[in-house]
């Protein structure tokens, strides 16, 4: 994947009509293998899928499109029944695979993986107690960790990054989860803030403000995650410079502490920088078709002619046309938003 924008490059311009797009979003199918506090993924009941055959009809219309790499998300991506083919026919398409994985399956997978994946990212909630708590499944950090083992023992071309999504559960952690991702063999790690008040993630119609409360940091929390991040600036200097965190302490700030005081209420959030609904797209297991992983959907590839015809319709070009990142507020509160300067890099 694309790694943040810098300040010394620019974003992509967002042109329509869209001819060229770097990333297409799957989500190969509904179901997860986690429990997750701050998440209703493994809730879900449905065991819709993306078929191998589907994508093998479709993902020449996309390889003309632009696309140069495919991020398999969901639910875990490794649980369906013929990934390895869907992965054959993007790759014989050329185009780059990203999987994005709780890293309870990278083990079982680890030699189908490496052959057809050149980037993963697994979820790493924090050290060892701390992630099992946040999963809700016993043995998940060793488990994560034996996979992450197993694919760098077969190749070490497979670039693995640590996602972890900062809450309640796991402020206070930043240094201990730095740590835990050096010892398990990561490349990277990132933080992010948890989302608490999209549909996101099996949340139709949203939390409601007790429910997001018990994720999102409280008033009195926030002195304490400024705290951690100036003594994460402080001691892990290295891993900063080194790149090994991915964002510099002052986007941490930006993200972390200034997004949860913006969610009380306490200030603004702060500005956005987005081009994802120009350079990339989003495929849900049913069909569903949207600009990125929050905004309303544009249509469904099963009903359409192609990917294409959903994304230029006259419709979609109207929603890219009046969206202002900067005032619209789901992009707002967005955690992850997504400034790509340079296909290339993919």
């Amino acid at each position: 994947m694309a790694s943040p924008a810098r300040d010394d490059l620019r974003a992509l311009p967002r042109v329509d009509t869209i001819t060229n797009l770097p990333i297409l979003i799957l989500f190969p199918h509904s179901r997860c293998n986690c429990r997750c506090v701050m998440c209703d993924i493994w809730r879900s009941k449905d065991r819709d899928e993306l078929t191998s055959d589907e994508v093998s009809t479709w993902v020449h219309e996309w390889r003309a499109l632009g696309v140069r790499r495919v991020v398999l998300s969901g639910g875990e991506a490794l649980l369906h029944s013929r990934l390895w083919e869907l992965c054959d026919h993007l790759r014989a398409a050329d185009i780059g695979i990203t999987i994005l994985s709780t890293g309870l399956l990278l083990e079982r997978h680890a030699a189908e993986l490496v052959r057809r994946c050149d980037d993963v990212v697994v979820s790493l909630d924090g050290p060892p107690a701390i992630h099992d708590i946040i999963r809700n499944i016993p043995r998940a950090f060793a488990r994560l960790a034996e996979g992450v083992s197993a694919v760098k023992t077969l190749s070490r071309d497979v670039k693995i990054t640590g996602r972890c999504t900062v809450q309640r559960a796991n402020f206070r952690h930043l240094r201990a989860t730095v740590s835990a991702a050096r010892g398990m063999g990561l490349d990277r790690i990132s933080f992010l803030a948890a989302d608490v008040s999209s549909e996101a993630f099996n949340r139709p119609g949203g939390w409601d403000s007790g429910r997001a409360s018990e994720v999102a940091l409280q008033s009195s929390d926030l002195a304490l995650l400024a705290a951690e991040i100036d003594a994460l600036e402080s001691e892990c200097a290295d891993a900063f410079h080194e790149g090994f965190i991915a964002e510099s302490p002052q986007k941490l700030r930006a993200r972390l502490v200034t997004y949860y005081g913006a969610l009380l209420h306490e200030h603004e959030f702060a500005p956005v920088d987005c081009n994802a609904p120009w350079v990339s797209s989003v495929i849900e297991s049913d069909g569903t078709v949207r600009p990125c992983f929050f905004q309303p959907p544009l249509g469904n590839i099963r009903s359409a002619r192609n990917l294409g015809e959903i994304l230029n319709s006259p419709a979609a070009i109207a929603w890219r046309a009046g969206l202002d990142v900067s005032r619209n507020e789901i992009c707002r509160r967005c955690v992850c938003s997504l400034s790509l300067e340079s296909a290339e890099a993919l």
